[in-house]
């Protein structure tokens, strides 16, 4: 008999199932595990696990592991080819119906919250990236984009910050090509749905958490695997491919740190520090994000516990959702 967790009886396709959380949480072990009791097919909600060769850096599943499940939305395109939001909700949608089709639970698992949103609420009327301004854009440089964000859309300036330059960049695009400000886009998305309560029309997600110096630990300890797995090595091969000439690509966390020391701007020791030090300010944005822009029903995991055991757990709280009237 099998012990995938029964699903509502009133429906023939399963609902997708959400696995959501910061960096190095666990999530990847934790979807493995899970994907047998529920039947389940993953999709992965990553921005960069869609580029081929970016495997160590984006903490990509094994080949093993994807042999064990099925894998979608992962290697995608190759590392110099654009790849936008638009195109992953239509890959994702498609994945989606393929996986339900088949009697299997779609299972979505990432930390990407631009996609997780895009997939779950709609796409906004944002205009498509225009190469030629895009370029003139980023040639400007981190400090003149912001200043002019600021005074453009100053709303937009104080919730990106002033580290993810591609945001930055994104954000001025579209007030230049549109005249309008890209927080007044953001705000009409959100009313798009025509409800005043937009958090409550939005899919539960499942996140799973961890103790602050636990997951920061674990963060650090990623790092530093990475790079003794080679992700040096992985980013000079990821060059003439056309990685530094991506300027989504370019930016994924890891990979733009390790270009500048390649190209002799820090050395190995700083770059992993570095790498760490973003690693885990990128968690805390993470947490951040989901906590006011998601609807997510936490699962503390305690440092050191069986990634089996979290999936029993939350297998076990879906069937007795399941079972109530």
């Amino acid at each position: 008999m099998s012990d995938a967790v029964p699903h509502a009886s009133h429906s023939t396709l399963r609902a997708p199932f959400f696995l959501v959380g910061p960096t190095a949480v666990g999530k990847t072990a934790v979807a493995l595990a899970l994907a047998g009791r529920l039947d389940a097919e993953i999709v992965s909600a990553d921005s960069m696990q869609v580029y081929r060769g970016m495997d160590i850096g984006t903490a990509k599943p094994s080949p093993a592991e994807r042999a064990a499940v099925p894998h979608h939305l992962t290697d995608v395109v190759e590392v110099g080819e654009r790849f936008d939001v638009a195109r992953y909700v239509a890959l994702a949608h498609a994945a989606i119906a393929g996986i339900q089709s088949r009697g299997r639970t779609p299972l979505v698992v990432g930390g990407s919250g631009l996609y997780l949103r895009a997939l779950t609420e709609g796409l906004s009327d944002a205009p498509d990236a225009d190469p030629a301004l895009r370029a003139e854009l980023e040639a400007m440089g981190r400090e003149r984009v912001l200043d002019e964000l600021r005074r453009a859309d100053p709303d937009a300036a104080v919730r990106i910050g002033p580290h993810n330059f591609r945001r930055l960049v994104r954000a001025l695009e579209i007030c230049r090509l549109t005249g309008r400000k890209s927080s007044d886009l953001r705000r009409e998305w959100s009313a798009a749905s025509g409800s005043d309560d937009i958090a409550s029309l939005r899919p539960l997600m499942h996140g799973l958490e961890r103790d602050r110096a636990d997951l920061y630990a674990r963060c650090d300890a990623r790092v530093g695997a990475m790079f003794r797995a080679g992700l040096v090595d992985e980013v000079r091969s990821l060059l003439p491919r056309g990685l530094a000439d991506n300027s989504t690509a370019r930016q994924a966390l890891g990979y733009k740190e390790v270009i500048a020391h390649l190209r002799g701007e820090a050395t190995l020791e700083e770059t992993i520090a570095l790498v760490q030090t973003r690693t885990r300010q990128f968690a805390k944005r993470q947490l951040t994000w989901f906590r006011h822009q998601a609807r997510v029903e936490w699962t503390r995991v305690a440092a050191g516990e069986d990634a089996k055991a979290v999936a029993e757990r939350l297998a076990t709280g879906l069937q007795n959702e399941e079972r109530l009237p």
